[in-house]
């Protein structure tokens, strides 16, 4: 890496390297965001002669996205073969600056339209006083200048004015366009060497995400490939199947795995960009692919409800290497490794090294092999019962309610198919959960019962019918049900939905033990189903694929 080099550029070459499209603003800037009256604080320090800091420029043949136009002016793109120099530090200064002496009209961040041709010199202001100003209207029509005006100005400027005005004109133009703006030039350095000085330089602000400097880096006007555009129209096909949550992350991690096996930040960072475009297409498939399987294979509706979005990443792996659905053997071992990684908490942490390790198992999986694994699954009804303490946010807890929506629960006052959405699935609190012995009761009736056992997975339902909820209030279960049983002929099918039977479970009694009890042995068995039991696992069970009704009689028999 050279060292960075100092210089101080005049006026006009800086302004015309901007026109040239030699000087560009990455996209991962931040949007213009000054006001005229701070632009005109700045102008008024360059034409006293202050310093007004340092612009950092970064020297690179390599082409980012990058700010396209600005205040309807289409800047030209960078001659082929010249250097670009991105803006690193100083682009709100040299914005403001570009369109104030342009006279430009720009639209800020926060909404409102500037027009900079609003900004003028008080040639009757002394150098003790603010020069650069954007209010004129206490001051005399001959007195002020824009400012547009005095840079472009020349002899034919100076006789509109009266001669006691000449000599100001002509000294604070000729300080506007002699002053030597100070500059550091960072030369032909990776793109992760500049995002990381730009970081370091705008610590107050926000830290680039690896995905903003994809998007940079991956930039290619040529052929049309911009990833934040190709994430955009992703995330359009993926919101009419409810996975519009999917992460720009998820993505990037998915596509370095199809690359290289590994995504870590180092990794995706030195993927080339040739072969992110290149893949692209087939990665979307795979992402497509991947999402369907799930929601078709493990009933997982929606992408709020996926225990990590992470999994995306090895199912992605899987069919970027076979787009066949898999069958038999195959979709038992992929079915066996989905339930296991989102009931083990698996990629709580160091997702990015575990997912790499995954891939070995999806290998297996495609060479016809059974993966191993060296963690245990429990599913047993204790585990549950111990450990469903209820949180959105929990992959745990995320896994049981995929069991509870794959079942496609139904409205205790109709038995219509619950409506599952991303919209009301983020927060505990949503009124699509629903304590089945609510809270409120409980906490007036039963306080020996702990707030543990009462906020538990074991006691939530799914519901979308917001007159449950008004219905239900504090009401004891044995009341607001023998309601709704009087006015729903299939009441027992909906409750089946909601791996709950009318009797044996101790609704009628209120007696929220065995409500408990039953529920994680219920519970208990449907997460068994989905596992492939082995000699690491602690509580793993072999369970018949029985129907429900036989599995709510042989808990009858149980007792």
């Amino acid at each position: 890496m050279q060292l960075p080099e100092p210089s101080s550029v005049p006026f006009n070459t800086l302004m015309a390297e901007i026109e040239k499209g030699l000087i560009k603003i990455p996209q991962f800037q931040r949007d213009f965001v000054w006001s005229k009256d701070r632009v005109a604080k700045l102008v008024d320090s360059i034409v006293k002669g202050y310093p007004i800091g340092t612009f950092i420029l970064w020297k690179t043949k390599e082409e980012l996205r990058h700010i396209r136009n600005l205040g309807g002016l289409t800047l030209p793109s960078t001659p082929k073969g010249d250097f670009i120099q991105y803006v690193l530090d100083g682009q709100q200064r040299l914005t403001s600056l570009f369109a104030t002496l342009k006279g430009l009209k720009v639209t800020r961040a926060d909404g409102p339209v500037d027009d900079f041709r609003e900004i003028y010199v008080d040639l009757n202001a002394t150098e003790h006083e603010q020069i650069v100003i954007t209010d004129i209207s206490e001051r005399k029509s001959d007195g002020v200048i824009r400012l547009v005006e005095l840079a472009e100005g020349g002899l034919k400027l100076l006789k509109g004015f009266p001669e006691k005005y000449h000599d100001k004109l002509d000294q604070y133009r000729n300080r506007l366009l002699a002053y030597q703006y100070s500059t550091i030039l960072v030369k032909e350095v990776e793109i992760d060497v500049a995002t990381e000085i730009f970081t370091r330089l705008n610590i107050g602000g926000k830290s680039l995400s690896v995905f903003e400097i994809m998007v940079a880096k991956t930039y290619d006007a040529e052929k049309n490939f911009d990833l934040a555009e190709k994430h955009r129209e992703l995330l359009e096909d993926l919101a009419t199947v409810g996975y519009e949550t999917v992460s720009d992350a998820t993505v990037l991690q998915a596509i370095s795995c199809i690359l290289v096996r590994e995504c870590q930040k180092r990794h995706i960072l030195s993927l080339k960009k040739a072969d992110v475009i290149s893949a692209w297409s087939q990665v979307e498939d795979a992402i497509k692919h991947a999402i369907d399987y799930i929601r078709g294979s493990f009933h997982v509706p929606v992408s709020k409800l996926l225990p990590y979005n992470a999994l995306l990443v090895p199912f992605a792996y899987f069919f970027f290497k076979h787009p066949k659905k898999p069958i038999g053997d195959t979709h038992r071992h992929l079915q066996d490794f989905f339930w296991r990684t989102s009931l083990s908490g698996r990629y709580s942490s160091g997702a990015e090294g575990k997912i790499a390790q995954d891939l070995k198992r999806i290998d297996d999986v495609l060479a016809g092999k059974v993966p191993s694994y060296d963690y245990p699954i429990d599913t047993s009804k204790e585990f549950i019962k111990n450990n469903g303490w209820f949180s959105v946010g929990r992959s745990y807890i995320k896994a049981i309610l995929c069991i509870y929506a794959g079942r496609h629960p139904k409205s205790f006052s109709n038995n219509a198919t619950v409506h599952v959405s991303n919209d009301w699935l983020k927060q505990a609190n949503s009124k699509n959960y629903h304590h089945f012995f609510p809270k409120a009761f409980m906490e007036k009736e039963r306080k020996n019962v702990p707030y543990e056992q009462v906020n538990h997975i074991l006691n939530i339902t799914i519901v979308d019918d917001y007159l449950n909820k008004r219905e239900i209030r504090a009401q004891a279960p044995s009341k607001y049900m023998k309601r709704f049983a009087k006015g729903n002929d299939e009441i027992e099918q909906t409750m089946k939905s909601h791996l709950i039977a009318l009797d044996g479970f101790g609704i009628w009694e209120d007696d929220f033990e065995r409500f408990f009890d039953r529920r994680a042995n219920m519970v208990s068995k449907e997460l068994s189903k989905r596992i492939i039991p082995r000699q690491t696992d602690a509580g793993a069970q072999q369970v018949k694929l029985n129907d429900y009704e036989e599995e709510a009689a042989s808990e009858e028999t149980e007792t």
